[in-house]
């Protein structure tokens, strides 16, 4: 899962070298948190918030499969 989300990011914005994502094991679920540059942070946003939440969406659909919960969260 992290994995696919660390491509995904790393696809979006001009300084892949600079993103981190950290896997937060929960109970019930798992969070990760992405954080990336200053100067990137509204390409993984998008406007209105579209790409974030289709990067959730595309997570929780992965998970489904597993019957995990997870939860993406960006990080400036």
């Amino acid at each position: 899962m992290k994995d696919m989300i660390e491509y995904l990011v790393k696809a979006l914005v001009d300084e892949p070298e600079q993103v981190n994502i950290t896997e937060v094991p929960g109970e019930e679920s798992t969070t990760y948190e992405i954080r990336v540059a200053a100067d990137d942070l509204g390409k993984v946003i998008g406007k209105q918030g579209k790409i974030a939440n289709s990067l959730r969406t595309i997570a929780k659909a992965a998970a489904m499969k597993d019957k995990k919960r997870v939860y993406v969260e960006i990080i400036p």
